[in-house]
Parts: C-alpha cells; structure tokens; sequence
C-alpha cells in the first residue's frame, strides 16, 4: 500500500484592501461607540447605552476577524505544519458567540423597558441613531463583496448590517416617540429587531460550529465528491474520505482509493485535484492508492477514523 498525493495552489496572503477595510470599520465604530455612549449619558437614553455596548461588542469581533486574516497568511512551521489557518474559523466561531451574547444583552434591556417604559430624549435618540446608520452602513459595504467566500468576513458583515438595523429601528422608534407619546414603542421595536437579526445569524453560527469540528463545509455535497472521485478511470472503491475546513476560505481533502489495476499517474492526480478543486471548491487534496485486495485497509469501514 502507497500513498500518492497532489496539493493544489492555496489561497494567497489576504489582500491589502481587506486589511484597510477592517482598519476603516474598527475606526468609525469605535469612535461612533464614544460618541453614542456619551449622548446616551448626556439625554438618559438607556436604549443608545444598551446600542454603545452592542456596538462595543462589534469592534471586538472586528479586531478578532482582523487579527485571524493576518494569521491565516503566516506561513506553516514544524508545530503547525497546516500554518495558523484555523485561526479564521476560531474567529468566525467567537465572532457567533459575540454576536448572540450581544443579542441577549440587548433583548435583557428591551424586557426591562417593557416593564418599565420611560420616555427617552427622542431628539437625541433618532440623530445619534441615523449617524449609527451611516457608520455601520458604509462599513458593512467594506465587506459585501468578499462575505460570499470568507466566513469571518461574513460574520463582519452581518454584525455590521446587524447595527445598522438596530439604528434604523431606534430612528424609527424616535420618531413614534416623538409623535404619539408612547414610550412602550421603544422597546417593542427593539425586540422585533432582535428577533430578526437572531434569525439571520442563526447560520452564521450554525457554520462556525460546523468548521470547528472539521465537518463539511456548507456548500459541499459529500456525496457529490464521493460519486466524482469513484467514477474516476480503474477506481473499483472508495473509502476512508475526510473532507474539512483549514480556514474560513480553504478546504482539504483526504481519501483511499482502492486501483486493482496499479498506481495512476502523475496526470491522474493532477486532473483528479484539478476537477475537485473546480467543481466543489477543495484546494487541497491528498489521495492514498491500494491495490491490493487481499489485504483490507485498517481503515476500510467507513465508520472507524
């Protein structure tokens, strides 16, 4: 039994444009945090404290994305032979649990306003709440375009998107306020807004999980490989297949395929790496040839790792 392998290109360093991005968010949130949490002090609005801290809470999923995207470019040592790409799903997978701990600290708030409605500053509330809008919306646009193919850019963006929402929710909130009187409008329109991004985020964190116990990346049809890698010329079998995420962009494959009729070639490996890496996205795969029947592979059935 031998071992045959092929990698395929991996992803490059994170562009500078990214970087400049996250440096741009971090510092238009963090001084709206200062700003939001000062008139939240200034006109007694316990909803613009309540956002400071949520948005507070962004700035530090921010910098985690950020300092991930500068580790997952270091190259790999004798200890991590893989690099430090898992890096980016420990982010992603922090970045979920931030995004839902700032969720319940905000619905915690918007529970207790219900309890006890108080008529805010609504002046106060909906400026400071549209400059909310046009920070968190000019820096969400930063990371639109590359949440489709990175996780930690995709929980950057819907913390953003998230925020703006929130402020959007507390403009409108201010300007019922300001027109009826009622207090309760507040903190209704926070909890309707809590719910919702709660619902858009639950696949966020559905995917962090996933990545950080080496399950198949969404968007990988398992069987799809499975069948790909089978119908391959003198493949009788095949078996022990792994497929796992190294980093919020990169994926890796390992599987035995069972070849009565002797080793491939070079080619074959190479068109084998090649499709997979076209069709299902995995850069990174590395296959084990068999050919002898008579003696069965340790790792034969598929349910021993």
């Amino acid at each position: 039994m031998s071992a045959h392998h092929h990698s395929h290109d991996h992803a490059a360093e994170p562009p500078a444009s990214v970087g400049a991005a996250f440096g741009i968010a971090i510092t238009l949130n963090l001084g709206f945090v200062v700003a939001e949490a000062l008139a939240g002090l200034i006109g007694g609005s316990l909803a613009l404290l309540a956002d400071a801290g949520h948005n507070l809470s962004d700035v530090l999923a921010l910098v985690l994305a950020w300092g991930a995207s500068h580790l997952s470019a270091r190259p790999p040592s004798a200890r991590f032979t893989y690099g430090l790409k898992g890096s980016s799903i420990l982010a992603a997978l922090a970045n979920a649990a931030l995004l839902w701990v700032a969720l319940g600290a905000i619905l915690i708030e918007t529970l207790r306003r219900l309890a006890h409605p108080a008529l805010p500053d609504a002046r106060l509330m909906i400026a400071v709440a549209a400059a909310g809008i046009f920070v968190n919306g000019a820096s969400a646009v930063l990371f639109a375009r590359g949440r489709k193919r990175d996780l930690n850019l995709r929980a950057a963006f819907q913390h953003l998107v998230g925020d703006a929402a929130v402020s959007a929710g507390v403009v409108a909130a201010g300007v019922a306020v300001t027109l009826t009187g009622r207090a309760w409008i507040d903190p209704v329109t926070s909890l309707v807004i809590t719910a919702i991004i709660g619902a858009g985020s639950w696949a966020l964190l559905r995917d962090s999980v996933t990545m950080a116990l080496a399950g198949v990346p969404a968007g990988i049809d398992e069987g799809g490989v499975r069948a790909l890698i089978a119908a391959q010329p003198g493949v009788a079998a095949v078996h022990d297949l792994h497929i796992w995420a190294m980093s919020t962009t990169e994926t890796a494959l390992t599987a035995h395929l069972v070849m009565p009729t002797g080793h491939p070639s070079d080619a074959f490996l190479h068109d084998l790496a090649h499709e997979l890496a076209h069709d299902f996205a995995i850069g990174h795969a590395t296959f084990q040839v068999e050919t002898d029947h008579g003696h069965d592979c340790a790792l034969h059935p598929e349910e021993v790792v």
